[in-house]
């Protein structure tokens, strides 16, 4: 629609203004639209994969505007093996051991994929209500037990196996006193091993790292150990720790209850049960370990988890991974080669290079490969990733040289990501895994370097949104500082304001944060961003008691389209409004504003790019829910006396802001009232005139200047 501008020549405060730095070497990122705005698909419900990938959602999802796809690999985060294809072949032919997906492309098509719960799981997930889920190392049962990754002893790295110390953490729920341990080892069993208590009470080690210090009890180490089940004295005067750890240095690498045929069956560690506590004068024992199955066990955590299992681990409630022949053959990809992930924590070299040989036996188009999920939320070590991603990049590259490998695909963080100190006190997680590869020489296998952005708190409120800014360019730049080169591209994975969805999401809070993550992205250098969730799903009650979806288009439970939410109408104004949906160069621009500060931050923010097309177009966020401000935007190239240019002739001006948009919240029955669309109008734009950016609005401006 065009129309007349929108009251564009309100009044405005003297000297407030936008100023585009448009000097031409000043140009802070080039960038190819198809190539950055991309979408996640992640493991989602049958029904979501049902209706979505065909029309006529999917040409609803399409219509968005995101282009390539970034393919999600939630397996990991369930400590769970991937069968990316359901045709392959056992270690042991009788339907159990290590899997390996067929890399040949068969007649049948590939369109559902489901994770495996690894039966020697040291992990208590007990936000799960599958027993499956639940650690071996204290449900009560000495039949089972937790065995680390048989890829990360000598056998495959060809180094010390004490360079790699694996780990067990107990939590014994509260602070208690602890004189003792016991452990029933299996096989194999640690030879050489410490027993420690965390020193910083409550903080949690993982969360805490630098907070305190893994102090090894008075008789807690061992180094002739036999293994069996032994009852260890630690100290004469009893400790008060919440947590005790574990840390395994050397193998006795005899082999599991799954025979000696496999040489994995035979190195590393297994524990069967933990059991800590006190001995009293008398010589009894009293253990504060919760033993259950399920919810209530005492807690665990381990540094690795060996990828053996069954074929009966199948876990299937409802929930998959889209099978990759229904994926690239949906249409959901535009065609456009797709990142893809390959299994890396809870899987084999072998399964990895079979999956992307397969791929390109089928001639699908990979645009990158991200090796793994989020090893810092499974509390890796980061020489752990890497002696892990180093031998699945080897087995990669003998498949194809040319892929373009990366990781490691934080969590989402906000600051830096710090693991317990080494000898020489380094913390940094990224640092430390970077360290890694240098030391290895193989630092050409990092092509990219990936993260999560989930800024936010669920329950953030309004005044949050002025953060957007500082958070994503401080977090991309301490990226930098941990040695990621300069070379290397930072790309967000997947993201959105919080990891847990809430109301915040489809008001139109959820369309002014988005446009400002993606215009400070790229200002500080970013490369390729996958907006997260691609697939919509019915709303659910969110953790803030608002509806909640990851979505930006609202379904009923059927599936069915019910409206489109905050996020489509910001994205269809980044994407094809802000810039040229073409496959071409865009030029962006730093944009400085002379408004008075508010939260600590100017409220209205702005990104410039100089289009193909040679119109300059602005993103213009307004922060601020109440008021509207009018300003003047200027052109200052630095060329000296006439550098300072402005808008001249006709200006597109799209506006979505709060008067097209308004949320109604409802819990599951949220809804849009109105529900957009944005308003496009034409502006007969000269050296005098204000634009008026309404109050809590996404505004591109774009046009000729003079």
């Amino acid at each position: 629609m065009v129309a007349c501008a929108i009251g564009f020549t309100r009044p405005t405060a003297a000297g407030q203004e936008l100023v585009v730095d448009s000097a031409p070497s000043h140009v802070v990122n080039v960038f190819s639209p198809p190539r950055t705005f991309g979408g996640a698909v992640d493991r989602i419900e049958m029904k979501a994969a049902d209706n979505a990938l065909q029309q006529p959602m999917l040409n609803e999802i399409l219509n968005a505007g995101w282009q390539m796809v970034s393919y999600r690999q939630n397996t990991e985060l369930e400590a769970e093996a991937w069968h990316w294809n359901p045709a392959g072949r056992w270690s042991d032919p009788s339907g159990k051991g290590y899997f390996v997906g067929q890399s040949t492309p068969s007649t049948e098509s590939i369109d559902h994929s489901f994770g495996y719960a690894l039966p020697h799981r040291g992990f208590t997930m007990d936000s799960q209500e599958q027993g499956f889920h639940y650690s071996r190392i204290t449900d009560g049962d000495s039949e089972s037990y937790w065995k680390s990754n048989p890829y990360l002893t000598r056998h495959f790295t060809g180094e010390d196996d004490a360079l790699l110390p694996q780990w067990i953490i107990l939590d014994l729920g509260r602070i208690q006193k602890v004189n003792a341990i016991r452990i029933e080892w299996g096989e194999p069993y640690a030879s050489r091993y410490r027993v420690q208590f965390w020193t910083a009470g409550e903080d949690d080690p993982r969360k805490s790292a630098t907070h305190g210090i893994w102090q090894t009890f008075q008789n807690g180490i061992v180094i002739d150990g036999h293994g069996g089940t032994v009852m260890l004295p630690l100290t004469a005067v009893a400790v008060s720790a919440r947590y005790l750890r574990v840390w395994m240095t050397d193998s006795s690498n005899t082999c599991d209850s799954h025979g000696p045929a496999d040489v994995r069956n035979c190195v590393g560690y297994a524990i069967r049960e933990l059991y800590a506590g006190i001995v009293s004068e008398s010589g009894s024992f009293s253990d504060w370990v919760v033993h259950a199955a399920g919810p209530g066990q005492s807690k665990t955590i381990c540094s690795s988890v060996d990828p053996w299992h069954e074929s009966s681990d199948i876990v299937q409630n409802g929930r998959e991974h889209v099978g990759f022949d229904r994926f690239f053959n949906s249409g959901i990809t535009r065609g456009l080669p797709a990142m893809v992930p390959i299994a890396m924590i809870y899987n084999t070299p072998e399964d990895a290079a079979a999956q992307i040989a397969y791929l390109e036996k089928r001639h699908y188009p990979i645009s990158y490969v991200e090796m793994g999920e989020e090893p810092d939320g499974q509390h890796m070590q980061p020489e752990d990733y890497a002696a892990l991603y180093l031998q699945f990049a080897a087995a990669l590259h003998k498949v194809d040289p040319s892929l373009k490998l990366g990781g490691p695909s934080f969590e989402g963080a906000n600051e830096d990501i710090e693991v317990w100190p080494t000898a020489d006190g380094r913390v940094s997680w990224l640092g430390r895994f970077i360290d890694y590869l240098k030391a290895h020489g193989r630092m050409a296998d990092l092509a990219f370097m990936s993260f999560e952005h989930y800024p936010y708190d669920c329950r953030s409120k309004w005044n949050e949104l002025y953060r957007e800014p500082e958070l994503i360019s401080h977090i991309m730049e301490v990226w930098r500082n941990d040695g990621v080169p300069a070379g290397v591209p930072l790309m967000m994975t997947e993201g959105n304001m919080s990891a847990a969805s809430g109301g915040m999401f489809p008001d139109i809070m959820g369309a002014i944060w988005l446009a400002d993550f993606e215009g400070t992205f790229l200002t500080s250098g970013g490369t390729a961003s996958y907006y997260y969730h691609y697939i919509p799903e019915p709303m659910w009650r969110g953790c803030d008691a608002g509806g909640g979806s990851f979505s930006s288009i609202h379904v009923d439970r059927d599936y069915k389209m019910k409206e489109y939410l905050s996020q489509y109408f910001a994205t269809q104004l980044i994407t094809r409004e802000w810039v040229q949906p073409v496959d071409e160069p865009h030029r962006l621009f730093r944009v400085s504003s002379s408004l008075p500060d508010q939260n600590g931050s100017t409220p209205v923010t702005a990104y410039a790019v100089l289009r193909p097309d040679r119109q300059w177009s602005l993103l213009v966020v307004n922060r601020d829910h109440d008021h509207a401000h009018s300003l003047a935007i200027n052109f200052r190239d630095g060329t000296g006396p006439g550098s300072e240019h402005r808008f001249a002739g006709p200006v597109t001006q799209v506006i979505f802001g709060a008067a097209q948009y308004q949320w109604n919240n409802h819990e599951e029955n949220s809804y849009a009232n109105p529900d957009g669309p944005p308003v496009k109008s034409e502006i007969a734009a000269d050296a005098q005139t204000k634009y008026e950016i309404p109050k809590a609005s996404v505004v591109v401006l774009r046009g000729q200047i003079k």
